[in-house]
Formats: C-alpha cells, sequence, structure tokens
C-alpha cells in the first residue's frame, strides 16, 4: 500500500513534496516539555521599591545625600542618594537577604526565584504598564493572558480561562492592560471588581430569579440553534461565534462560579491566613480559580488610590503598610497552593511596572534637610526586583544583580521581554512560535526580542 508521503512524491513528478517538506521544516523542532499549567499574576500597581524589598544596598549609607550622577532618564529633584532604613535579614536555608517589611515572603523564600536584574523602557506608569502586560508600549497588543489563552486554550468548559481581579474599576490604562486586541474575542478577559465579594455581586447574573434549571436548558437550546442559523448564514464570522461561545459559556458558570468565586465556603483558618483585605481576598479568590482550572488569573493590588505603589512621599510610612498586606496575602496565597500540591504546575509572579529611585524625591525641593522618613521615591526603570515561585521555577535563587547603589542591573540582565518568553516557556509555548497573523504580518507577544532565563527554571 502507498503511503501519503509516496503519493506526494509521485504526485506531479515530485513537487507534493516540496509542500510537505515546507510544512514538515515550518514545525517547531523542539517540543517543550510544559512545567506549568496555569499562571496566577500578582501586580503591584504604582511599582514598590526594589531598595525596600529583595535588593539590598548598603552602600547607600557611604553615599548618602551625594547627587546622582551619570545617564538619568530625567534630572531629579533630590537631596541625594536615600539609604533603606528596613533591615535584611538572610531567609530560609538559601540565605536570601530580604526586608524585614516582607517577612512571610523571607518565610517561604526557598520556594520562590528573585530576578534583581529586571528592566523595562521607559519610567512613565501608562508604557510601563502596557509593557509588563502587554509586551509593547502602546495600547495595540493582546495581553499576556490572552496570548497564553490563544496558546493553549482553557483548562475547563464552565469558567472563563482568563479572569482578571480588581477592587475598583479605577486603574491606570484600564481594560488595555488586558485587552485580547486583535486576537478573537473568545481569547479577552474576564473582569471581577472584588470590593463585593458576594457571588451574584462578583458575577452578574449568575443566578436567574424567574425560570428553573430544567426551563433555562429548553430556552438556551432553541436559542443555541438560532445562532447556528445565524451563523452559518454570516460564513461562521469570527466575532459572532466568539459571542456564542461566551454566552454559553456564561450559561455553565451559572453551577460552576457558584461555587469557585465563592471564598466564604474556605475555612476561617484560611480566610484568616489570607487576610480579610481587598487584596486578600483577592488572592484566595484566585487560588480557588487555580484550583477550578482557570488558566490566567491577574489580581491588580488598587485601592481607592489607583496606584497605591507609587510613593512619590512619604515613603517610609506608605511602605510598611502596603508590604504588610500584600506579603500577608502573597505568601498565604504560595503556601496554599503548595500545600494543595498545586504550586508545582501553578506559577505565580509578583512584581511591579518598574522599581524606585535609590536616591529621594524631595517635595518642591523647599527644604534643604528634609525629613527622611517623609521624602518619596521616584519612578526607577533601569533596575528592579521580580519574585516568581512554582511552575517550575528554581526555588531559593537570587538572579542577576544590579550595581552597589541599585541604579543599574548589571549582571544577567533581564528584560521585560525576557520574563515573559520564560514564562510562556515554563507553559510549554515557544515564544517565537506563538504567533497570530494580522494586517500583513505575524504577530508575538515578544516582539523580535526575548530570551528565556533557562538560568531559573528547576
Amino acid at each position: 500500500m502507498l503511503t501519503r508521503r509516496d503519493v506526494l512524491q509521485r504526485l506531479s513528478a515530485g513537487f507534493g513534496a516540496i509542500g510537505l517538506a515546507g510544512m514538515v521544516n515550518a514545525m517547531p523542532k523542539q517540543q517543550i516539555t510544559p512545567r506549568a499549567k496555569r499562571v496566577i499574576f500578582l501586580f503591584m500597581n504604582g511599582a514598590p521599591s526594589h531598595i525596600d524589598t529583595f535588593d539590598p544596598k548598603p552602600a547607600l549609607k557611604k553615599y548618602e545625600g551625594q547627587q546622582p550622577s551619570g545617564k538619568l532618564y530625567k534630572a531629579p529633584q533630590t537631596s541625594g542618594f536615600m539609604s533603606s532604613p528596613l533591615k535584611f535579614e538572610r531567609c530560609g536555608q538559601s540565605g536570601i537577604e530580604v526586608s524585614e517589611s516582607l517577612p512571610r515572603l523571607g518565610s517561604i523564600i526557598d520556594d520562590c526565584c528573585v530576578i534583581r536584574s529586571m528592566h523595562t523602557d521607559v519610567p512613565n506608569h501608562e508604557p510601563a504598564l502596557l509593557m509588563m502586560n502587554t509586551g509593547n508600549i502602546q495600547p495595540i497588543r493582546p495581553s499576556l493572558g490572552s496570548w497564553v489563552l490563544y496558546g493553549l486554550g482553557s483548562e475547563n468548559e464552565n469558567l472563563p480561562g482568563f479572569v482578571v481581579l480588581r477592587p475598583t474599576p479605577n486603574i491606570v490604562v484600564g481594560p488595555a492592560l488586558w485587552s485580547n486586541s486583535f486576537l478573537p474575542a473568545e481569547y479577552q478577559a474576564t473582569g471581577v471588581i472584588t470590593s463585593d465579594m458576594a457571588v451574584d455581586k462578583l458575577v452578574a447574573n449568575v443566578r436567574n430569579p424567574i425560570l428553573s434549571s430544567t426551563q433555562q436548558r429548553r430556552q438556551l437550546d432553541f436559542i443555541q440553534r438560532l445562532n447556528e442559523r445565524h451563523a452559518a448564514l454570516r460564513g461562521h464570522d469570527t466575532a459572532l461565534e466568539a459571542q456564542i461561545k461566551s454566552m454559553e459559556t456564561a450559561a455553565r458558570m451559572q453551577t460552576a462560579a457558584s461555587d469557585a468565586f465563592d471564598i466564604s465556603r474556605e475555612p476561617a483558618k484560611t480566610r484568616e491566613m489570607y487576610g480579610d483585605t481587598p487584596f486578600g481576598r483577592s488572592c484566595l479568590l484566585a487560588r480557588r480559580l487555580a484550583e477550578a482550572g482557570v488558566r490566567y488569573t491577574s489580581v491588580y493590588y488598587t485601592s481607592s488610590n489607583n496606584q497605591p505603589w507609587d510613593t512619590h512621599s512619604d515613603h517610609y510610612k506608605r511602605h510598611p503598610e502596603l508590604c504588610a498586606d500584600s506579603d500577608r496575602a502573597s505568601a498565604a496565597l504560595i503556601s496554599d497552593l503548595k500545600q494543595r500540591g498545586l504550586l508545582e504546575d501553578t506559577l505565580v509572579v509578583w512584581t511591579g511596572e518598574f522599581g524606585r529611585t535609590p536616591y529621594s524625591q524631595d517635595q518642591k525641593g523647599k527644604d534643604k534637610k528634609p525629613d527622611p522618613m517623609k521624602r518619596g521615591r521616584d519612578h526607577h526603570h533601569t533596575t528592579f526586583s521580580t519574585l516568581l515561585a512554582g511552575g517550575g521555577i528554581q526555588g531559593g535563587l537570587a538572579y542577576g544583580s544590579s550595581d552597589e547603589l541599585g541604579m543599574n542591573a548589571v549582571e544577567n540582565k533581564v528584560h521585560v521581554h525576557d520574563l515573559h518568553a520564560t514564562i510562556l516557556h515554563l507553559l510549554g509555548l515557544d515564544h517565537e512560535q506563538l504567533t497570530y497573523r494580522y494586517a500583513g504580518r505575524d504577530f508575538r507577544l515578544t516582539d523580535v526580542y526575548g530570551d528565556v532565563v533557562t538560568d531559573i527554571l528547576a
């Protein structure tokens, strides 16, 4: 019997084999073994200070008050370098130094990797937020979560594959951070406002107040037949098909969401472990969603101040307060996932859009000797820190470094594109092969950049 290859070789004097060879060459040369199935991305809106969290700089005391020099993004309004009053302790068996403002994360640092050499393109919130969330400084590209969902699909049929949790609609940039952009609409995120944790507030119309489940099923089956006819007459329009799929998911969510989104089902001890704050409750909900098969969950740390970590003033009053909340919930999430056997295939990322300056930001520059506790730190993009845990990441590792003053990444530098490439790699996706053709060209999350940071992989 002739094989398919034989037939192609004999057809048209062997020209059929040329097409086959092209197809073979177009395939990825190496399959990537996935280490993670899902991602929980914890985003500290406004940007935490690397100097006061994961990147100790004792040399700042030596240069206290001296003016920064060299290439700066803009001329600073500063009274000079400002050392951190916070103590750093060596934590865990790995001995990684972590600030006293993050004691709980310090206690589980052996499960985490700290990248101390992150850097991004610009120190302005909007473009840096977009870069970290979409890989581009303009609001024109699909988000990381949408790319992941496009590449892998959903783990479940009853819940959205990509969920965004935030306590308030007020967030800098807004929906462009989790947009599907030119990817098909089925890869868009489901946004959830977590200010009220009642299930029917988290997910609108999750319960039908009039029809029984049997009546709903009959109604939905009828609507489905109408939708299928409508789609067939319109050449199976992708936007219409995505809308139909979203309605099907919404129908199935009436049962699944009532369980997955209900954190009141958790024991009081577990809820206390996360903390009774908007961020704590969101992290607990993120764990429940991961358990239920949600592929990608973003948790934004915002408040009535839509950029709470943007500490231009009163830095050493605000920083410890923010850290206390984030530290408790983030460490609880990682520990909880580990206890349930979920951490090994769930990647947790903790980061902001950039870091903060090693020198002070003085308000209006009026005081020659301003109170150090009232001074702030400005935006800083040339180095910052990101923490990762689980999902194939090597725990107990501090990777890369900045210079002695925390001004610039100098060793094993990691750009946001590299971070994105690494996240996709851990999920079993090749960032160079994951493309989508739009407007006559192939697009990818990392554009024409990015290298997988193989040194941090377990």
